[in-house]
């Protein structure tokens, strides 16, 4: 199945494809090292608020065709569309697009290959987790242009230390998978002949689990990291007990206790 905006006379933009509980959504501007031009954007929101919105989907891959992940923002559709207000929605929509991400219910993981750059970067920081080839590289080099990755940076900053963040953006220097691993911007690198394989084990074993627990434990994760310490407890304390209280937190407990395999009811 697909879904996506379309430009006329073209492929879909973003191609879905759901199998076992996953679905899989496939950047597909591939002559464009998938640039997110606005209607890139617009057939990845429409694709996310669909999933939002489909029980039967537990796990969303976030994948690319082409040589390379994504390049970041369309620098050629920017630079066509000078004034303040295409600029303006532009970069609005980018970041209504990456909430997105944080908020839906679902796990997402990013498969990465070839390059993800400025706004690419930010997508592979965005999602949940991220298996990379180990040929793939990353960047924030909007500084060699001008432009600050200014946007990237809040993704970025809230995946790796401080000190590696500045380094990315202050230089706008590739760095490969191996040391995106190592400063914490992706959970993996692998072979690129076991990158299919390795993202599709992840995606497996995240669906086994009760989809309810994902969701309310996906939902705190981002909501708590951003409070002070005390409020972070009092609020996870909180989940804890409606989590506690829920059907499939009875069902799980009571699968270990006797060593049996759970049977999720979804809340």
């Amino acid at each position: 199945m697909s879904l996506a905006t379309k430009a006329a006379g073209t492929e879909p933009l973003v191609l879905r494809h759901d199998a076992d509980g996953i679905a899989t959504l496939t950047l597909n501007r591939p002559a464009q090292r998938n640039a997110l031009s606005q209607g890139l954007m617009s057939a990845l929101q429409s694709a996310l608020d669909a999933i939002a919105a489909d029980r039967a989907v537990r796990v969303v891959i976030l994948a690319a065709n082409g040589p390379g992940f994504c390049a970041g923002h369309d620098l050629k559709e920017l630079r066509a569309n000078p004034g303040r207000a295409f600029q303006e929605a532009t970069f609005a929509q980018c970041a209504k697009l990456m909430l997105s991400l944080n908020r839906l219910p679902q796990p997402m993981i990013a498969r990465v290959h070839g390059i993800a750059t400025a706004a690419g970067c930010q997508l592979v920081a965005t999602c949940d987790l991220a298996v990379a080839a180990d040929t793939a590289r990353f960047a924030t080099p909007g500084v060699n242009i001008g432009l600050f990755c200014s946007t990237p940076m809040v993704a970025l900053t809230r995946n790796v230390g401080r000190k590696q963040a500045m380094e990315m953006l202050l230089t706008g220097d590739m760095i490969d998978a191996a040391t995106a691993k190592q400063i914490g911007l992706i959970n993996r690198a692998v072979p690129t002949e076991e990158l299919d394989g390795a993202v599709t084990a992840l995606a497996a074993k995240l669906a086994s689990k009760s989809p309810y627990t994902l969701k309310i434990g996906k939902e705190a994760f981002y909501h708590q990291v951003e409070q002070p310490v005390a409020g972070a407890y009092d609020y996870a304390a909180r989940v804890m007990t409606e989590n506690m209280l829920a059907r499939d937190a009875a069902e799980g407990i009571d699968a270990f206790i006797e060593k049996r395999e759970p049977k999720w009811c979804g809340g």
